[in-house]
């Protein structure tokens, strides 16, 4: 295995046969010791986290690939707290999609002149770039397509993918009486086609959920959905 990079919550191999490999860490993004999957620094470390962001990654690109969205994910290994997946490629150095149902975080952070606590969103989609310096600043289709990051074709893709995948996942979340506030998602392009393909993972690290009002932390989360 060759190391190609090492992340905040997890490192990536390349492996022999062309595929990637995932190693997941107990590390969480957030600052000043509190968990916030919209943040851009590890803010702690929870015991346990690797795995449990596996297992709930493992159950739903399982359930994603067996509907037929495209993802990169082909096999998880829980002892080794590993997953391998296809070799994907980025959209210039990197995006997230937030897909958003209730007015917080960031959300509320910029818009709060307008919006309130809590307010319900009919599935809100905002694509930020990967940018620790400039602290992950949100991007137009527009911008993204006079850039030469994606084009307007495939960020309507993108968008219909973030809904559908993000719906799925509020759908699955709602069975056990928990809310989906809001998920962050990652995509790359796969194969010599280069599809638009689901990437990194599907965790309570990168989602804000709640039961009867009180916020679910991402290792009961992952309890939760067993």
């Amino acid at each position: 295995m060759n190391l190609i990079y090492k992340g905040k919550t997890k490192d990536v191999y390349a492996l022999e046969d062309g595929n990637y490999l995932l190693k997941f860490k107990d590390d969480v993004t957030g600052e000043n010791g509190k968990f916030d999957p919209g943040a851009n620094t590890v803010g702690l470390t929870m015991e346990g986290s690797g795995k449990a962001g596996l297992r709930l990654t493992t159950y739903f690109f399982e359930k994603l690939n067996a509907l037929g969205i495209p993802t990169h994910y082909i096999s998880a290994d829980f002892d080794q707290v590993t997953m391998t997946v296809k070799k994907a490629t980025a959209f210039g150095e990197g995006l997230e999609v937030i897909c958003r149902y209730r007015a917080v975080g960031s959300f509320l952070r910029r818009y709060g002149k307008y919006a309130k606590e809590g307010q319900p969103l009919d599935a809100f989609v905002e694509v930020t770039l990967k940018d620790d310096e400039r602290n992950d600043p949100p991007i137009s289709e527009d911008a993204l397509d006079m850039l030469g990051i994606l084009s307007k074709e495939e960020y309507q893709i993108l968008k219909d993918l973030t809904i559908k995948i993000s719906n799925f996942v509020k759908e699955e979340l709602a069975q056990r009486g928990i809310e989906l506030y809001d998920i962050k998602l990652e995509f790359g392009r796969l194969g010599e086609d280069k599809h638009i393909a689901l990437i990194d993972e599907i965790s309570g690290g990168n989602m804000r959920a709640y039961k009867d009002g009180r916020y679910i932390e991402p290792l009961e989360l992952e309890e939760l959905m067993r």
